[in-house]
């Protein structure tokens, strides 16, 4: 790509960032980390690869004048060289973005010990410490202090035991306004894009919205998926399809295509197997299809005028 494609594409992740805090949209910690970790990737490539990166100073001085002019302070030369320091110290962010918010991150950034930064990062997974007690974990020189330091820590994978269905309403209500009809499958996914705090606070916990019409390019072909999430209590990614209608066999097989086509492109090995959700309608009402393996596991949804 050259300098002005990559310009465009690292500008794409921060629209995406500043559209969802205007429209007060569930805070995603996993989609903030993992916007943050991409622009750094980006900048890496536009500098000719990671072995010459920490050269390229003054394309980050001339993107962070032109970002901030458009966004804030929040994309200056500071920010976009942290975010190229993140993509090069945790070549893998899925586990960070599950525990771990960016003001976490940006006090483990600064310590260059690979054993020392990962003794911090467990020490939030286990102990769920805020950015405060990890100030004074690090101020304090507590790995410093430890009396036998392994001579190497990886980081461990959270803990995970929640039950999706065990938090699930069945069934699901979605208040609508007053009169207003769904007729199509666009006006289904733009009202539950919509009301994403309301979809998300009753399918369960956890959820973290990622993108609608998400793109995944597949044998020089490009596929869209109605709606991915993510779920950081069960750890995995979540694909969801919109069928306007009664299920149909070939909507299972597509939806298990998709989340295929996750694991093997997007999932990353300490994430667990993707979930599938083909949402349909029978009898006027909304069924929500649960795709895990291969059972199929329906709850109801309901449409109510407010």
């Amino acid at each position: 790509m050259q300098e002005k494609e990559y310009f465009c594409e690292i500008e794409s992740f921060i629209k995406k960032n500043e559209i969802r805090k205007k429209e007060h949209i569930l805070e995603s910690n996993y989609e903030t980390l993992r916007n943050y970790w991409e622009i750094g990737r980006l900048i890496v490539e536009a500098q000719n690869g990671n072995s010459k990166a920490k050269y390229g100073d003054e394309l980050i001085k001339k993107w962070s004048k032109e970002f901030t002019n458009k966004y804030g302070k929040g994309y200056d030369y500071t920010n976009l060289s942290r975010f190229r320091q993140l993509f090069q110290t945790f070549p893998n962010i899925g586990t960070l973005c599950q525990t771990l918010t960016w003001s976490h991150i940006r006090y483990l950034l600064p310590i260059k010990d690979k054993n020392k930064r990962n003794y911090y990062i467990n020490l939030c997974i286990k102990e769920n410490i805020s950015v405060r007690e990890l100030q004074k974990e690090i101020k304090s020189n507590s790995f410093e202090r430890l009396l036998n330091k392994p001579k190497q820590i990886e980081i461990i994978q959270p803990r995970n035991n929640y039950s999706l269905l065990g938090q699930t309403k069945n069934p699901i209500i979605i208040e609508i306004d007053k009169g207003e009809k769904i007729k199509t499958e666009k006006e289904l996914e733009i009202t539950i894009i919509s009301k994403l705090k309301l979809f998300f606070n009753q399918l369960g916990e956890g959820f973290a919205f990622i993108d609608n019409q998400y793109k995944i390019n597949y044998e020089n072909k490009n596929y869209f998926i109605d709606i991915l999430l993510f779920n950081y209590k069960l750890n995995c990614f979540i694909v969801v399809e919109l069928k306007l209608r009664k299920l149909l066999k070939e909507d299972k097989a597509q939806v298990e295509f998709y989340m295929d086509l996750i694991d093997k492109n997007i999932k990353e090995t300490i994430h667990n197997k993707t979930i599938g959700i083909i949402i349909t309608k029978q009898n006027d009402k909304l069924i929500a299809n649960f795709v895990k393996s291969d059972k199929l596991i329906p709850l109801t949804y309901e449409l109510k005028n407010k």
